[in-house]
């Protein structure tokens, strides 16, 4: 985990819960079954391109991660672009609106305080008769400054993304919400920081870098530390895309491994020999893939280690071993567990796939 991050594992499990499914996305054909019934509700009618939808995105997903126990209270957020009639419907004309439905009613009136999670819940606490505070979210963005960036940026052991931002600029404070996700879906890969620096305040920094205009992005990679201007979409997922073909992850926009996580292609071949082998022969293959695990580097190191062990328990516990492990994790990934258990137990899933 990330030196320079000062929270430790709870934060990291309770960050794994601090996302936009604590926010219920609600259609026209899903609005009256969750709305009107035995809970009331906060909604939230938003456009995906409206710059005042992204600034109050991160309080109004604070809000849903705070309320997210409280079973007389639904937190949740519609899409007009997506759901225009329903939008028509309760009269919105303006992004975004937020409407209080009590309790049974389909009736609402309009909320018209500040956006801010404390003052929403203040709202919803009135209105709910309920006592639920706000709960602090910690940050996986990496603050730079004169101080630190050197050791964290220049880092050549580490694939740096940075923006470059200032507090007054609006286009900055439209991406904050959308880079704290880029940083939280990447929390756990040891290799890869996502940060920022206030180019406002360090703009002796930005100079150096060519920074002349607000945000900008450049990724500083392992190999290049010059830096490279990022110019692709500012959606979470072109994020996302840009740092798992750069950087060599694979993650999805939740955070969680895809399928292809963990795998070293260069070990393919051995393991197929290994499993196809006969008993005389699997000892000397074993010892191939031995050598082959230790010219490995980095992550690709890691993972070789991975297939030892799992090679190992193959070869000990019989053929059945990989089918009935594979099924094993698939159940312990179906319940509740930490996020960084979750990539342990996806990674011996990926690998053993390939044993099987």
């Amino acid at each position: 985990m990330k030196t320079m991050l000062s929270f430790g594992v709870v934060a990291l499990i309770f960050l794994s819960w601090v996302s936009a499914d604590d926010v219920v996305v609600l259609t026209e054909d899903t609005f009256e079954n969750e709305v009107g019934k035995d809970r009331a509700a906060l909604v939230e009618f938003y456009a995906p391109w409206c710059g005042h939808c992204k600034r109050l995105a991160p309080e109004y997903e604070q809000l849903g991660t705070s309320f997210r126990k409280i079973k007389s209270v639904l937190i949740a957020k519609v899409d007009c672009d997506e759901q225009k009639s329903l939008c028509s419907k309760y009269g919105v004309s303006g992004y975004p609106t937020i409407k209080w439905f009590p309790k049974g009613s389909l009736e609402p009136k309009k909320y018209e305080g500040a956006r801010t999670a404390e003052a929403l819940s203040m709202y919803v606490n009135m209105e709910a008769g309920t006592n639920v505070k706000i709960v602090s979210v910690p940050s996986s963005v990496v603050v730079l400054s004169s101080d630190n960036f050197d050791k964290v940026v220049l880092d050549e052991t580490k694939d740096v993304l940075v923006k470059f931002y200032a507090p007054w600029c609006g286009h900055c404070k439209a991406l904050a919400p959308i880079y704290e996700k880029v940083a939280a879906v990447f929390k756990l890969d040891e290799e890869v920081v996502i940060a920022n620096l206030d180019a406002d305040k360090y703009k002796d920094l930005a100079e150096k870098y060519g920074v002349t205009g607000y945000p900008t992005l450049k990724f500083f990679p392992k190999s290049n530390k010059d830096g490279e201007d990022y110019s692709g979409g500012r959606d979470l997922d072109d994020f996302v895309a840009f740092i798992n073909e750069k950087a060599g992850t694979y993650r999805d926009g939740k955070g969680q491994l895809t399928s292809k996580a963990g795998i070293v292609e260069s070990l393919g071949d051995l393991v197929k020999e290994l499993v196809s082998a006969g008993d005389d022969e699997k000892k000397a293959v074993f010892s191939r893939l031995e050598e082959e695990v230790k010219k490995l580097k980095g992550s690709a190191a890691r993972h070789g280690n991975i297939y030892l062990k799992l090679a190992k328990n193959t070869l000990g516990k019989g053929a059945d071993y990989g089918k009935n492990e594979i099924q094993r994790l698939e159940r312990m990934l179906e319940k509740s567990i930490s996020p960084a258990k979750a990539d342990e137990f996806t990674l011996k899933k990926n690998i053993l796939s390939t044993f099987v």
